[in-house]
């Protein structure tokens, strides 16, 4: 179809806002006052945006920095993507509207190459739109420059003569609508804590009655002792041996100085000391000294500071516990290959980003390995990977990152199914564009208890971090009562 005929633009022009009448001046009617620099400069801002050139860019240098800055230019580029395609490649040659005449542009405004694509809609603005909304979705102080430098874009295309308004006011809805997509299709990482159920726990100031174990093998909890007591001065402090019994450790149960008990360590240290509060009804507090601190970070307890804190002001929430074969965990569980495939992902992701790394850690993973038998609820499946959460996890698929709710009383199970044709296959691609959930081989199940079995012989479990000896047999369910937390 010829983007300049009018084909179905008849149609949509009597829907479209009198936003264009403007722009039918002629040049001498133009305002005269205005700038050569200004111009200039919006001249080479039109032309650098072109093919998303200056987007790419950005994208390019954002990627360079780990985590939200580099899930910000993840998500812009994505978004860009999107877009772009959407505005040139089937609404343009769909609708076919006509550029302005260029005898109505200012000359010391015309670009040396004039766009022969169809005019509407705008397709500069809907990438800088995509682009800007898309990085702001998941860094919003980015809004504060992409949100300006988008809108220039957009304006220096009605500037210099090749946009009517209407474009551009069409191209950035479809910029806006394509980032809003793939916010429903990637879900933004939450940067508030998760939701927990009510509840209530002393205030305890300078940290009177609070002991808090702190593991005395993890490298990862070095200098928290001392930053414990600066923060929290009565607090008492036990420095615990894994192969110790830990409630040894402890002060005897209803001792009257012990009034809640706290942890500083990894997610599995987290989890052992959280199984004892649960038991003798005391609340937790889980002070960040681990390497990945996922618990802490669900809770808002992101620095020793803010725990303290919420300790002397009593700020608590309650959240599940789960428990797998009689252990405690508060996150996630595996069976199989999971572990492994995560362990690559995290490494591959410091060189690339999130989505081509899970892509090649499933690959690589799923190359050496040989699905298997397992019953999940007297269902019967044949699976390359199961996860477990405590909690329902988001993103949905391969990537299960966090989660919005510590109190609904669900588990989690996902896994990727080995009895659909080239599930391999189909489970590496959609990987990487981040959609595994739509490979056709993804499939979970929520309930409050779930039992896995596993004929073909025992597989190795892993839970919060840690790795347990095989086993043929999970009985794996969300406990009854709540464990109360202090809550950053």
């Amino acid at each position: 179809m010829n983007p300049t005929s009018p084909s179905l633009w008849s149609a949509v022009a009597r829907r479209l806002p009198a936003v264009d009448g403007p722009l039918a001046r002629t040049p001498a009617e133009l305002p005269s006052a205005e700038s050569r620099t200004v111009d200039s400069a919006l001249r080479a801002l039109t032309t650098s945006a072109n093919h998303g050139r200056l987007w790419l860019g950005i994208g390019i240098v954002g990627a360079l920095v780990p985590g939200r800055t580099r899930r910000a230019a993840l998500r812009g580029i994505s978004s860009l993507a999107i877009a772009s395609f959407t505005s040139n490649a089937i609404l343009k040659p769909i609708i076919g509207r006509r550029r302005p005449e260029i005898e109505r542009t200012a000359m010391g405004r015309r670009i040396e190459r004039r766009p022969w694509t169809s005019s509407f809609p705008s397709g500069h603005s809907a990438s800088a739109a995509a682009f800007a909304t898309g990085a702001a979705l998941e860094l919003p102080l980015s809004a504060l420059g992409l949100g300006p430098l988008a809108a220039a874009v957009a304006y220096s295309r009605v500037h210099v003569g090749v946009h009517h308004r209407s474009d551009v006011v069409a191209g950035a809805a479809v910029g806006v609508a394509a980032a809003l997509l793939g916010k429903r299709l990637w879900p933004v990482k939450p940067t508030s804590p998760a939701l927990m159920a009510a509840g209530d726990a002393p205030a305890l100031p300078q940290g009177e009655g609070l002991t808090v174990v702190v593991n005395a093998r993890s490298g990862s909890s070095d200098g928290a002792a001392d930053a414990l007591r600066a923060a929290l001065p009565a607090v008492r402090i036990v420095e615990w041996d894994p192969d110790t019994d830990l409630a040894d450790a402890l002060p005897a149960e209803g001792e009257g100085s012990l009034r809640a008990l706290g942890v500083a360590g990894g997610d599995g240290t987290v989890a052992s000391v959280a199984a004892i509060a649960h038991d003798r009804g005391i609340p937790l507090a889980v002070f960040p000294a681990g390497t990945f601190n996922n618990f802490a970070k669900s809770i808002g307890a992101l620095t020793v500071e803010q725990m303290a804190s919420a300790v002397e002001e009593g700020r608590a929430g309650m959240v599940d516990l789960g428990f797998l074969n009689g252990a405690a965990f508060l996150n996630t569980a595996s069976v199989g290959t999971y572990p492994e495939m995560v362990d690559r992902r995290d490494r591959y992701s410091q060189r690339m980003g999130k989505w081509p790394a899970t892509a090649l850690a499933v690959f690589r993973t799923l190359r050496h390995t040989a699905p298997w038998q397992v019953t999940i609820n007297d269902r019967k499946f044949k699976v390359w990977i199961v996860f477990v959460g405590n909690g329902r996890y988001t993103p949905r698929g391969l990537t299960p990152s966090w989660r919005d709710q510590l109190a609904g009383g669900v588990l989690d199970v996902q896994f990727l199914r080995a009895d659909r044709p080239l599930s391999r296959t189909r489970a590496v691609l959609m990987s990487f564009i981040g959609l595994p959930r739509f490979s056709g081989v993804y499939e979970a199940v929520e309930a409050g208890r779930v039992r896995i079995q596993l004929p073909e012989g025992p597989r190795p479990v892993a839970h919060d971090g840690e790795t347990t000896a095989p086993v043929d047999r999970l009985d794996i369910q969300i406990s009854d009562t709540r464990l109360t937390v202090y809550r950053g």
